[in-house]
């Protein structure tokens, strides 16, 4: 995320030191990333073999803009409901097919748990609900089937309608990316897309069908996205801001 001016002026006094931070090395990485959660943990991604003891220098560089990071973050979600950051969901807003779900917690001595469908937009886990990793764990298992009932015959349509072919699909639950399209022409979703409103994650689809044409952000890219999706500017703005929708016990 780029530096501004106007993000200078989020502080008077630049807090001394360093935000905490921890730091995981990666094969598939070829230089250092900092990467800063909606909860504003601020993790350090190093490639194999890149010595610890250099992280501290490099994030001194960064440190306006690692403090700056935390506190916007910390404005962004200030207005957000409270079930946003509850551990355990009472209740699963699907915004893109429209549906609240209900999920009720039962403990049971049964040390696994098990999570059911009792009745239309009811879900009830049994067993160990004391375990708040296992619960939500079990729940993002849920969102994975959820996506790909909802999104496989949604996105078929709407690639005959617009004429764009694709080849497979595939549920993800990417960190950072909402959708992605490979030169194979296969779509990955990201099944966090079920918390968006259905206008943007049609958006969503339209961007990366379109990518099964033009593997770039090329201006040719944005007049086809333009011809098969007229309007589609605001979502382009929209979808920026599209994690406030997400809670947070889905990350």
């Amino acid at each position: 995320m780029a530096e501004s001016s106007e993000q200078l002026e989020l502080f008077s006094t630049m807090p001394k030191g360093l935000p905490e931070y921890s730091i995981r090395e990666s094969a598939r990485a070829r230089h250092v990333s900092i990467k800063v959660s909606l909860n504003k943990d601020v993790e350090v991604v190093v490639p194999r073999g890149f010595d610890p003891k250099r992280v501290p220098e490099l994030l001194q560089k960064r440190r306006s803009w690692l403090w700056q990071t935390v506190q916007r973050l910390e404005q962004q979600t200030a207005g957000l409901e409270p079930h946003h950051f509850e551990e355990k969901p009472s209740k699963i807003e699907v915004r893109s097919r429209d549906q609240t779900w209900e999920v009720l917690y039962k403990q049971t001595s049964a040390r696994h748990i098990e999570l059911t469908q009792p009745a239309p937009l009811t879900l009830i886990m049994r067993g160990d609900t004391d375990n708040t990793a296992a619960c939500t764990d079990l729940l993002r298992q849920w969102l994975n089937r959820k996506a790909r009932a909802e999104f496989a015959p949604w996105l078929r349509e709407l690639s005959f309608d617009i004429d764009l072919p694709f080849n497979r699909i595939s549920i993800r639950g990417q960190k950072t990316r909402w959708a992605s399209c490979s030169s194979q022409k296969n779509i990955s979703l990201n099944y966090k897309l079920l918390f968006l409103p259905s206008e943007l994650v049609h958006y969503v689809f339209v961007h990366e069908l379109c990518h099964t044409i033009y593997m770039n952000h090329s201006q040719a890219f944005w007049n086809l996205v333009k011809e098969k999706q007229p309007g589609y500017e605001p979502y382009r703005h929209q979808i920026k801001n599209g994690w406030q929708y997400v809670p947070q016990w889905v990350e």
